[in-house]
């Protein structure tokens, strides 16, 4: 793949990513009634959902700047392991939702995998 190829599928793959992600954020943050019902049932208190919200929305956001997206990915990270190990608890069917927080985590790293030389040189495929 050519480089500006490989450029656009990262920053495509990023951009979905990011939607939803902020999407997530920004539901718990403004209390929208299907997330905190989503958030109550997976078993915390209502009165985290806000907090919760607020922490997805500040990572998805050091995500999206280019100049801190290594941060922000990790974080987005730390947040889509606490949904995975949630589901894992709850006994959650595999692919509609233990696997969910995972397949955003592909998008998050491949995105910034493909558009930024930094991690490819970290993290080098060997041929």
């Amino acid at each position: 793949m050519d480089n500006k190829k490989r450029v656009w599928t990262g920053r495509i793959m990023s951009g979905l990513a990011t939607l939803f992600l902020l999407m997530d954020a920004v539901m718990k943050v403004i209390r929208v009634r299907v997330a905190v019902e989503g958030t109550v049932q997976a078993g915390y208190p209502d009165s985290t959902v806000v907090g919760i919200g607020l922490s997805l929305l500040v990572s998805t956001l050091l995500y999206a700047i280019p100049q801190t997206s290594v941060l922000g990915a990790i974080l987005v990270t730390g947040y889509l392991g606490g949904a995975v190990a949630t589901n894992v608890r709850m006994n959650a069917p595999l692919f509609s939702y233990i696997l969910t927080p995972v397949y955003v985590g592909v998008l998050v790293w491949g995105g910034l995998y493909l558009r930024d030389e930094r991690v490819r040189a970290v993290v080098p495929v060997r041929q």
